[in-house]
């Protein structure tokens, strides 16, 4: 079995190569060629931490044979500047033949890793094709993630940050690298910054809504990607309201999704007003953009498939460059 710490995941799969990835893990989802149950979570007493656990298994695909596993994340909620981060945790990989471990990587990285490339190939599928404006409100770890993944999927000219620290958010700017012709700065007013955007991504720890939908501008695609339980939510019901919706995995977007059940819970929408998964549109069994004024949303609650495409592609790859740790069990 192949041990990858966080440095060797990142050694291993690029953003480039994850954006396929994800494509074809999405498209297995769609496809129902996986078993993906609900996420548990189990509070662990006497702190505010939370373990997570998610075991899956996803089929065939273009990239990958068939695997199994689980990613086992510690959620420990950390103040700014914190060394480490609220999520820690490793995946634990699984071939089909024999049952056998392959891989255990660091959970961090391989989910961030994932996450931004899940983002930017729902922004390749969903965004208009000449958008060049790009914002993050949230400017921490995903956010550096997605600026790496999102750039190339789009003539991306200018990235616009919002922080609620703005010192914090001017210090992010300038360690991003960024191609030369593309300009990136920090707007300290929200909505400014919302109305900006051809493309906006939350990332945030937000367990309020801090996005509005009246902000929102036609042609606008956002990628809602912070809250990932049915107790936060970064957009409030007027940004479901008045956007085609689309999910990654329509049971769990059902259950743990905070913007949509806010919603249907408020009257606003029913179940049916989620378009499709993005799974479903690459398949071509649902609808995309069908104009360029339409305001799409892209709900990212990240499923197990994810983690296994990308970990057994990063496991393959290690192996290739002599990366990570070779241990017998």
């Amino acid at each position: 079995m192949l041990i990858l710490n966080r440095e060797a995941v990142a050694a291993s799969l690029s953003h480039a190569e994850c954006v396929d990835l994800m494509e074809g893990a999405m498209r297995a989802v769609s496809r129902r060629d996986v078993v993906m149950p609900l996420r548990q979570f189990m509070a662990v007493p006497d702190t505010q931490g939370k373990l997570g656990m998610m075991p899956g298994y996803v089929g065939r695909t273009e990239d990958a044979e068939p695997s199994f596993g689980i990613k086992v994340v510690s959620k420990f909620p950390r103040a700014p500047g914190n060394p480490h981060s609220s999520h820690v945790g490793a995946v634990l990989m699984f071939e089909t033949e024999d049952g056998l471990p392959v891989a255990l990587l660091d959970g961090r990285e391989l989910t961030a890793i994932r996450t931004s490339a899940t983002t930017a190939m729902a922004t390749r599928v969903l965004a208009r094709q000449d958008a060049t404006s790009l914002t993050f409100i949230g400017c921490g770890e995903e956010a550096r993630h997605h600026i790496q993944a999102i750039l190339p999927v789009r003539p991306i000219k200018k990235i616009t940050l919002w922080g609620r620290n703005a010192e914090r958010a001017a210090t992010f700017a300038s360690e991003q690298n960024i191609p030369s012709d593309v300009s990136i700065h920090v707007e300290p007013d929200i909505e400014k910054a919302t109305r900006e955007a051809d493309i906006l991504c939350t990332v945030t720890s937000s367990m309020q809504p801090i996005l509005k939908g009246q902000w929102l501008q036609p042609g606008v695609h956002v990628n809602l990607v912070g809250a990932a339980v049915r107790a936060s939510a970064e957009a409030d019901i007027e940004v479901v309201k008045r956007s085609r919706f689309y999910v990654d995995y329509q049971p769990s977007a059902i259950e743990q999704a905070g913007e949509l059940v806010n919603a249907i819970e408020a009257g606003v929408v029913s179940e049916g007003h989620i378009v499709g998964e993005i799974g479903a549109v690459l398949n071509g069994d649902a609808p995309g953009r069908r104009t360029d004024d339409e305001i799409t949303v892209y709900k990212s609650l990240g499923v197990s498939a994810q983690d296994l495409a990308a970990g057994m592609a990063a496991a393959e790859n290690a192996k290739s460059k002599n990366i990570g740790v070779a241990v017998d069990w």
